[in-house]
C-alpha cells in the first residue's frame, strides 16, 4: 500500500467524525434559546425591579432577544436574534419561534456591552403581524417603555393601553425602554435549523402539533410557566 493510500482512510475517518453543518447550526440556536431563558430568569429574580406579574399574566406573547450588539462605530443601530413565544388558547406557552430585531440608535456609547431586550405583547394582532413579515414597532403597533415592579404603573400610559411593552437589560440593570422604530421579523433559517425541518412554518411551531419541543427549550418553558402563568378566569 502506498503512503497516499494509507493517508486517505485517515482523512476519510476524520471527515466522517466532523459534525454536520445542520447539527452545528442547531447547536447554535439551542444556545440562543437557553440564553433567552436565562435572561427571563435574571429579570424576574428581584420582584421590585421585574416585569409586573399582572402584565405577564395577561401577555399574549413574549419576545426575548439576548445579546443585542451595536452595528457601526459612532452612529448606527442594533441587531440581534432571539425567540418569540406565544400563549395558546389553553394558556400554555408555545414552542419558541426564532426572530430578529433591528433598531436605530437608542443611546448606546462606543464600547458599550451588549444589551438584552424583552418585549411583552398584549394583543394577538401584533404577533400575527410579525408572522406575516417585517413588523415595525410604533408604526404597525403601539409600543411603550414597560413598567417595573409588583405594583408599577406606567407614568405615560396609566392604563397600560399600548400593544407592546419593551424592556432592556445591560450590565445587570433592567428598565423599561422605548423601542419605537425597531423592526421584528421571523428568522426562517434558524427555525429550520433548530427544528430540523426544511421550510417549517411559524404556525407549525406555535401549534406544537407538527414539531416537538426540543430538550434545549424545556428550561425556558418551565421558566415561563413559573413567572408567567395564565391569568385566572
Amino acid at each position: 500500500m502506498t503512503r497516499i493510500n494509507r493517508v486517505i482512510p485517515v482523512f476519510l475517518a476524520l471527515f466522517l467524525a466532523l459534525p454536520s453543518v445542520s447539527s452545528i447550526a442547531a447547536s447554535k440556536e439551542a444556545g440562543r434559546v437557553e440564553s433567552a431563558g436565562e435572561v427571563l430568569s435574571k429579570i424576574m429574580e428581584i420582584p421590585e425591579s421585574a416585569i409586573p406579574p399582572s402584565l405577564l399574566a395577561d401577555a399574549r406573547g413574549i419576545a426575548l432577544v439576548p445579546g443585542v450588539i451595536k452595528i457601526g462605530f459612532v452612529v448606527g443601530g442594533q441587531y440581534g436574534r432571539g425567540v418569540l413565544v406565544v400563549r395558546r388558547k389553553d394558556g400554555a406557552w408555545s414552542n419558541p419561534v426564532f426572530i430578529s430585531l433591528t433598531s436605530g440608535s437608542i443611546g448606546w456609547q462606543i464600547g458599550a456591552e451588549s444589551t438584552d431586550f424583552v418585549l411583552v405583547f398584549k394583543t394577538p394582532r401584533s404577533i400575527e403581524g410579525i408572522m406575516k413579515g417585517k413588523y415595525t414597532l410604533g408604526a404597525d403597533a403601539g409600543v411603550a417603555a414597560g413598567p417595573v415592579g409588583r405594583v408599577a404603573k406606567a407614568s405615560t400610559d396609566i392604563e397600560l393601553k399600548a400593544e407592546i411593552y419593551s424592556y432592556s437589560r445591560s450590565r445587570g440593570l433592567f428598565a423599561g425602554i422605548s423601542l419605537e422604530g425597531s423592526s421584528l421579523q421571523v428568522d426562517d433559517k434558524s427555525n429550520d435549523a433548530y427544528y430540523g425541518k426544511e421550510d417549517v412554518r411559524p404556525s407549525e411551531i406555535l401549534s406544537g402539533k407538527e414539531v416537538k419541543t426540543p430538550a434545549s427549550a424545556e428550561k425556558l418553558m418551565k421558566t415561563l410557566e413559573k413567572v408567567a402563568p395564565a391569568a385566572a378566569k
